[in-house]
């Protein structure tokens, strides 16, 4: 099974789930609309906790677009993405630690070439030393 998936997808196959909240909406439906006691009674009698089902049902009707909120597809959608920012910030802060050491690596080597330098730095800030050394030639 996907690591990425919630408990309850792992609990329950997902035929279980659909024939679930197939059955608490024709069972409203049956009833002329009324909720009360529908969910609890479906979730009893296949077994299954009453707290899953109500949150099967609810993103069932945001999926089908008959109540507001968050699609399944959109939070897949919305996860990939934070996973890439995730791994593009991280991707972000190895190139900038590179870069400032392959600045100090160079900073070092261009002391060590300075006429008069002999291996000390007269600069704060490695970029300051890239300054004297364009001012000069």
């Amino acid at each position: 099974m996907p690591t990425n998936r919630n408990a309850s997808q792992r609990r329950y196959p997902p035929e279980l789930r659909e024939r679930a909240v197939r059955m608490v909406a024709e069972t409203v439906a049956a009833q002329g609309g009324e909720r009360h006691g529908v969910v609890t009674r479906v979730a009893h009698q296949l077994g299954i906790g009453v707290e899953s089902l109500p949150y099967w049902v609810k993103q069932a009707e945001i999926d089908a677009g008959k109540r507001p909120g968050t699609t399944t597809e959109e939070r897949r959608r919305i996860a990939e993405l934070e996973k890439e920012n995730r791994e593009l910030r991280r991707s972000n802060e190895i190139l900038k630690a590179a870069a400032r050491t392959q600045l100090a690596i160079e900073h070092a080597r261009l002391a060590n070439w300075i006429p008069g330098m002999s291996g000390r730095c007269r600069c704060a800030k490695p970029d300051v030393l890239v300054r004297q050394v364009d001012t000069t030639s």
